[in-house]
């Protein structure tokens, strides 16, 4: 797992903990350029960025790859293998929409950070829930989650 400073900042407003540092992985900077997936070598098949920034699809989007998740998104993308990004940025712009449209010609999956409802999710953990399921599901994970017409 990468995890930049500002994610973690996010992650305390938003969640008002640091219970991130209790998840059982290991955790690379943002700088480890020699990590395991920082070559197509590593053979990692799928890459979740989630939250995706509008900075970091952009530079994705152009090659730029000035850290970690950069470097390891141009590595899936450069093997054809998976790369899921999760914006939650809204609303879009021109730059945003064209460098979403790169990323998906280039491979990319663009999943916006946008809640279902048809499931009824009647808590603000089931609201969010529909949105990581999504993301799991496109990655091939298998959940037991909230299926249409069952």
């Amino acid at each position: 797992m990468v995890m930049t400073v500002n994610a973690k900042e996010v992650w305390q407003t938003e969640l008002e903990n640091e219970n991130w540092k209790n998840y059982p992985v290991k955790f690379y900077s943002t700088t480890d350029f020699s990590a395991p997936f920082a070559s197509g070598s590593g053979q990692y098949d799928t890459q979740i960025i989630i939250p995706c920034s509008m900075g970091t699809l952009g530079r994705i989007a152009t090659g730029v790859s000035s850290d970690l998740i950069t470097r390891a998104a141009d590595v899936i993308l450069k093997e054809r293998r998976k790369l899921i990004c999760v914006v939650r940025d809204t609303p879009y712009n021109l730059i945003h929409i064209r460098n979403m449209e790169t990323v998906t010609l280039a491979g990319g999956i663009i999943c916006p950070a946008t809640p279902s409802f048809y499931s009824k999710p009647a808590t603000i953990e089931a609201v969010a829930a529909t949105v990581t399921d999504r993301v799991l599901d496109l990655a091939g994970f298998d959940i037991s989650t909230y299926r249409w017409g069952k």
